[in-house]
């Protein structure tokens, strides 16, 4: 009913049951491929294997979850998502080029994958002369929380693909996921330097520094903004999805204090287009990539080196409000965080805080 046979060190399965025909990478052990297809034998007999499940091609699976991808989420989650695929294809290509269907991913695969990602640096790879997609530049060997991002969005994905019917089973249940432990306490300003960096700053980014300071806003939140998104009657400002953009944990108010009341009242033109953006290029266009460069550029001159990531700013916000003694569930809903645990990395900030709250317990 099936053979076995061996290709490159690697032995196989083949077996033809009802004029279809299933192969199956099996390993390097030819007692493991032999014993392997006694068990798919007695299977078909048994009538406990259906060689009509759905069995896609992973290429496919991939084209059209990007198409999916690519009209219900936000462009900068597509590209991450594409980022991720990105990086299992080449890690295909190279280890395994003769996989090509669904069923081949099995857990030992995604945990060949996480030993790949946690020593290898895509860009030093010799990429096969028939894998024609380029690797992602900004792509390193990834830390603990990169990769276990990346098996998430490999298990969303399969999700989809069974969803869909390209798939009868997901292969990532009963995947565990590395141990976090390379973390770093996030890089906030102190009051002083926070003062360093807006007086270092034309007119322009004082302001979108400023706002970043005071709102807590994510970099998408920021470049979206628009005036129908400001209330200043009731002094708040408005995270809500646009066409072409939703935010990432869903819409939600945050309070504006007296300063920034003054700053988008000074910056708002008489005349206002609501569905104008608040913060634009010269040309009226949303603010891009170059605004990274324009903080990194006004950090080093301000003396801040260390400076180099926008989220820096929110960090700032967040980290100010706890040692301000905010309870962090307040801070959770300011920023937005869909996730508590997320908003827990601020909570060193706040000994103090939460030493207090347990002297209010008295038994006595």
């Amino acid at each position: 009913m099936g053979t076995v046979y061996k290709r490159n060190e690697v032995y196989y399965i083949n077996i033809v049951s009802d004029g279809k025909r299933v192969r199956r990478r099996v390993g390097r052990s030819k007692k493991i491929a032999e014993l392997a297809l006694k068990d798919l034998e007695v299977k078909i007999v048994r009538k406990e294997f259906n060689l009509d499940v759905p069995d896609g091609r992973i290429d496919d699976l991939f084209r059209a979850f990007m198409e999916y991808s690519e009209t219900n989420h936000a462009p900068t989650t597509t590209l991450r998502y594409q980022q991720v695929i990105q990086n299992f294809r080449l890690f295909l290509a190279i280890k395994y080029p003769e996989l090509t269907k669904i069923s081949q991913i099995k857990l030992e695969l995604l945990e060949a994958y996480k030993r790949y990602r946690r020593m290898v640096d895509p860009r030093t790879v010799r990429v096969p002369d028939e894998y024609q997609e380029k690797v992602p530049q900004n792509v390193l060997a990834g830390k603990a929380r990169t990769i276990n991002y990346e098996l998430k969005t490999l298990r969303l994905i399969l999700n989809f693909g069974k969803k869909r019917g390209f798939c009868h089973e997901n292969p990532t249940e009963g995947l565990t996921y590395l141990k976090v432990i390379d973390s770093r306490e996030p890089r906030f300003l102190t009051k002083e330097e926070c003062k360093l960096l807006l007086e270092n700053s034309d007119k322009k980014y004082y302001a979108v520094f400023f706002t970043f300071l005071n709102t807590g806003l994510r970099l998408g939140e920021l470049v979206n903004l628009q005036w129908r998104d400001i209330d200043f009657s009731r002094r708040i400002l408005r995270v809500r999805k646009k066409k072409d953009w939703q935010p990432k944990s869903g819409e939600r108010d945050i309070p504006l204090n007296s300063e920034m009341i003054v700053l988008l009242t000074s910056l708002k033109p008489k005349k206002a287009d609501k569905h104008a953006y608040v913060f634009t290029r010269r040309d009226g266009g949303k603010l891009g990539a170059k605004l990274r460069q324009a903080l990194i550029r006004i950090a080093r001159r301000a003396g801040l080196d260390d400076l180099t990531k926008i989220h820096s700013l929110r960090h700032t916000f967040a980290s100010h409000l706890v040692m301000s003694g905010v309870d962090l569930p307040t801070v959770q809903r300011l920023l937005g965080h869909s996730d508590i645990q997320t908003t827990m990395i601020y909570s060193h900030l706040a000994p103090d805080h939460l030493s207090g709250a347990v002297e209010k317990l008295s038994f006595s």
